[in-house]
């Protein structure tokens, strides 16, 4: 693994949430458990082990929660040292120490484009990454983290990245598609990315799953570009106008937290990997198959 070239990462969490209404009138999609923490974590302990150590997180109105949720909580931490309740207090003491963490916030949901943006002033002049709050990726074994193939390809390529994965026909239409030539194994020299085309308008089946590696020369291409589909800056479009960037299919599992279905997907099959609860998890389903009661 080559030194780390990238030590800012973007996390976009400004998003509104609607498709898990009611469940998120009155949180953030991005604190929706996972097992047995938010999804949000997930992702900054995915940073963290991939060497980043200053992350900023794009909120928005009734984001509160995210930064309280990484914020000192001295009244709790107090009441479990005074009740001994080492474990516990360890916990909470390890996550308000993960890394240094800043907010700002986006003043209105204007898409990823406009979010990244806001990031213009606090990455200044150095390479960044950039991972959507409501995605996790789980590293295939033997691997490093999904974060740590996208520096990796970052260093050798000198070029953006954005990791893409192939999706299915049907689902096209929901993702960032690039087209380009596979110059290496699993890596790909872009020529082409269409937000959300129609499956016969897709350059190829590789779609962009919320993970990338930016250069600051991003951000004027943002400032420059107007607007695309519904009113918002589309990042797809000031990604077209680079001169170059590589499309990286990485060796992970991602888990797409962007709807309910990804949500209970994610959290059954995670919850049959953990080691505290998986194998009595896994029994209670077989039970439920066999139709026994429990």
């Amino acid at each position: 693994m080559r030194p780390n070239t990238v030590k800012k990462l973007v996390i976009p969490a400004a998003g509104l949430g609607t498709r898990f209404l009611p469940l998120t009138k009155a949180q953030p999609k991005e604190m929706l458990p996972v097992v047995d923490k938010p999804v949000i974590q997930y992702v900054v302990e995915e940073a963290v082990v991939s060497g980043i150590d200053d992350i900023l997180i794009i909120t928005g109105r009734n984001k509160r929660a995210i930064e309280d949720h990484f914020d000192k909580s001295f009244e709790l931490e107090y009441n479990l040292r005074e009740h001994r309740k080492v474990t516990q207090f360890e916990l909470s003491e390890q996550i308000s120490n993960l890394a240094e963490i800043h907010f700002i916030r986006q003043k209105e949901p204007r898409g990823l484009g406009d979010a990244i943006l806001c990031a213009k002033k606090h990455c200044n002049d150095q390479p960044f990454a950039v991972l959507l709050g409501d995605t996790i990726t789980v590293p295939d074994e033997g691997f490093a983290s999904c974060t740590t193939q996208m520096i990796d390809a970052f260093s050798e390529y000198g070029c953006p990245v954005v990791v893409v994965e192939k999706v299915r026909r049907e689902k096209i239409k929901d993702y960032g598609i690039i087209g380009g030539r596979e110059i290496a194994e699993g890596v790909y020299d872009i020529n082409t990315i269409i937000e959300k085309p129609a499956p016969d308008n897709a350059p190829s089946d590789l779609g962009a799953i919320g993970r990338y590696v930016l250069t600051p020369d991003i951000f004027d291409i943002l400032i420059s570009i107007s607007p695309g589909r519904s009113g918002e800056l589309q990042l797809t479009d000031a990604l077209q106008q680079l001169p170059r960037k590589i499309g990286l299919v990485s060796h992970c599992r991602r888990y797409d937290i962007g709807d309910k279905l990804g949500w209970m997907k994610a959290n059954l099959e995670l919850t049959l990997q953990n080691s505290e609860f998986g194998s009595e998890i896994r029994q209670f389903i077989q039970s439920l198959e066999a139709g026994e009661n429990t």
